[in-house]
């Protein structure tokens, strides 16, 4: 690869890397650096636990240390961020995280967030990722669809549990800004947020525009 931003999916989905690959394509303009989506298959299956993560971690970072010579920038597709800090240890390059993206974003468009996971296998994990980023007092509630990864940006299967889940988040947690908890739900945004009526934020298209930002300020096209 040549001054890409790479899209790293850690969990040996490609089906979920096309879906990320094609939010990046509508995303990006011509002047903008090339985009390359990999999957990496250190999890096969989805990332659900913390070993997983851990197990994710280790993956990213490697894949880092072996190609950041080539590359613009990296991000980390899926939300829990396996291998963040590592990777900014090796390079230099920047590293986004798109659940740190997605945080940050919905912290712009409300003041109380909602988070769809996709299993309740991975929710004490991000309540201490919340926590530890001082963010856990402005997390409304976080509420899990119970759908494999693969299956979470299937609309037949997940849109309705989706905007259930949304839902029950806004009226009984007060939520007023959504994030979607798994990089698989990509396809089914704007569909949500249609169907809810407040900001639901997509990681992987978050995380996407603040890559292309970044390598735009950097002078990188």
């Amino acid at each position: 690869m040549s001054e890409s931003i790479v899209f790293l999916n850690p969990n040996g989905l490609a089906g979920v890397t096309r879906a990320i690959e094609n939010t990046v394509r509508a995303l990006r303009v011509p002047q903008d650096v090339p985009a390359a989506c990999e999957t990496l298959n250190a999890v096969p299956g989805g990332i659900e636990t913390q070993r997983d993560a851990d197990r994710a971690a280790v993956a990213v970072a490697d894949y880092i240390a072996r190609h950041e010579a080539n590359a613009a920038a990296f991000v980390i597709a899926c939300y829990s961020d396996p291998g963040l800090h590592a990777a900014r240890e090796i390079t230099k390059k920047p590293v986004i995280g798109i659940g740190a993206a997605a945080m940050g974003v919905a912290l712009a468009r409300g003041s109380r967030i909602g988070v769809i996971a996709a299993s309740t296998r991975g929710m004490p994990r991000h309540w201490r990722s919340y926590h530890a980023a001082r963010l856990g007092d402005l997390v409304a509630g976080e509420r899990a669809v119970s759908l494999g990864v693969d299956e979470s940006g299937n609309r037949d299967l997940a849109l309705g549990k989706l905007v259930a889940t949304g839902r029950a988040l806004c009226r009984e947690d007060g939520a007023d800004v959504i994030v979607l908890g798994c990089a698989g739900m990509t396809p089914l945004r704007a569909e949500i947020e249609a169907a809810l009526g407040v900001p639901v934020i997509d990681p992987c298209s978050t995380a996407a525009s603040l890559a292309f930002s970044v390598c735009r300020e950097r002078g990188i096209t």
